[in-house]
């Protein structure tokens, strides 16, 4: 007997985990996710101090700051910090980036404020090894080779040098180039960490089965005791400004490369966007996304240059991009490009359909349970919003957004954008492929040895 198929009913609207507030007796805010069954407790500490304060001729001292807070205390040294974390299954990690720096903390619920504790004292008493600094320096300059070998990682920097006017801290490598960190001291690290980490308009994220009273009562006791005298100085820098002119073209040069990496990117939205911010992801998913979006379909299934491109949006604080990235076949970097830009302009003279439509929004819509379904997803998202001054009902408010929307309104979004001059960046065999590109007529283009 056959049976008849099982009717799949719609999937129930779906919300970010609401969070809980506090404040600590220093004034630092205190978000809580309570997620029962999350035995892991998650916790981000976001200081929302932006890269542009680095002393230009510095650069890379804030993320060097990060990294060596846990080397060694007044009270442990970096072997006896090791050890305690390690002992309690404890784990730290901390990095910089465009809006600030965000510490991470993962440790069982029974040894959370162990992990408070340990993390207080990084903050409130590092020493910053001279050893240890230098040996991070080193790890740095390291990093920075394998970035310039990497033909994606060096596409990416030398797109951000090229799209963003020099007087913006976006031009230029987050973590550093050779000629700034190697001009960093000792006195350099340990001065930028008096000045900029307190926990002035800090906020602290917590997610994962918490007892919410048990767990302020131990924050208070531990990262509420930090206190730093003064205020931290102001900065005056710019905010990050694009460049300005017409469409342009680097071509990083590699001798006899097999393959070409292709990055194309322009002025987008940030998430405060008057088309409200759910469009993006989903142009981002329709235009190249997945394997049936509109770049892989004719680069990777129709003409197989690729084994895959990626596309999608990333705001910042003011404004943001759209970037398009991938690699091709060295012989058929030319016609890649010209693919890859037609492509990208025939999204307003080919709109978005309706089926394009329901895939981008049934994709991003129904992942979002899994997405978020762990306590370090749903710490991470609190705190990256935390940076960008939203709160996480910006999750649910764009998901619902996203379930009213129709073709039109994704037409729309991109037309928003449409005609922002774009930058190419490609790493690939210049001498063999740079005049092709020229005759593309796509805009000037300049080698990089």
């Amino acid at each position: 007997m056959v049976q008849p198929r099982p009717v799949v009913a719609a999937a129930e609207p779906w919300t970010f985990p609401t969070g809980t507030q506090h404040t600590l007796d220093n004034g630092m805010r205190v978000l809580l996710y309570n997620r029962p069954g999350q035995h892991i407790t998650s916790t981000r500490l976001v200081l929302p101090v932006p890269l542009a304060v680095e002393p230009r001729q510095l650069e890379g001292v804030a993320t060097l700051v990060s990294r060596t807070m846990d080397e060694g205390t007044a009270s442990h040294s970096a072997d006896e910090l090791a050890e305690l974390f390690e002992r309690d299954g404890i784990a730290l990690a901390a990095g910089y980036g465009a809006r600030g720096m965000t510490v991470e903390l993962e440790a069982m619920a029974s040894r959370s404020a162990r992990g408070w504790e340990l993390l207080t004292e990084c903050l409130r008493e590092p020493v910053f090894p001279q050893e240890e600094v230098e040996r991070h320096l080193k790890q740095r300059l390291a990093e920075y080779e394998q970035e310039q070998a990497s033909p994606g990682a060096r596409a990416a920097l030398e797109w951000a040098e090229a799209f963003y006017s020099p007087d913006s801290r976006a031009s230029r490598s987050a973590a550093g180039t050779p000629e700034t960190v190697r001009a960093i001291s000792r006195d350099d690290v340990a001065g930028f960490h008096a000045d900029w980490v307190r926990p002035n308009g800090a906020t602290i994220v917590v997610a994962g089965e918490l007892d919410e009273a048990a767990t302020v009562a131990a924050l208070n006791a531990t990262l509420g005791s930090w206190q730093v005298n003064g205020e931290a100085p102001q900065s005056d820098s710019p905010a990050a400004i694009v460049a300005g002119g017409g469409p342009r073209i680097r071509f990083v040069d590699r001798p006899g490369a097999v393959q070409t990496e292709v990055y194309v990117g322009s002025f987008g939205p940030d998430r405060r966007d008057k088309h409200g911010w759910a469009p993006y992801p989903a142009l981002g998913f329709a235009v190249g996304g997945s394997p049936g979006a509109r770049l892989d379909a004719v680069l990777r299934e129709e003409k197989g240059y690729t084994y895959g491109f990626r596309a999608g949006f990333r705001p910042r604080a003011v404004g943001g991009v759209f970037v398009a990235s991938g690699s091709v076949r060295s012989d058929v970097t030319v016609e890649a490009t010209e693919l890859t830009l037609s492509i990208l302009d025939e999204v307003s003279g080919k709109p978005l359909t309706a089926e394009e439509t329901r895939s981008a929004v049934d994709y991003i819509g129904k992942t979002a349970p899994a997405r978020y379904a762990t306590a370090d997803a749903v710490a991470d998202e609190a705190a990256a919003l935390e940076l960008d001054g939203l709160s996480t009902e910006f999750v649910s408010s764009y998901l619902a957004q996203l379930a009213t929307l129709t073709p039109d309104d994704l037409n729309a979004a991109w037309g928003a954008y449409a005609g922002e001059p774009r930058t190419v960046v490609l790493v690939g065999d210049a001498e063999a492929h740079a005049e092709g590109v020229r005759g593309l007529g796509r805009g000037e283009v300049t080698v990089v040895g």
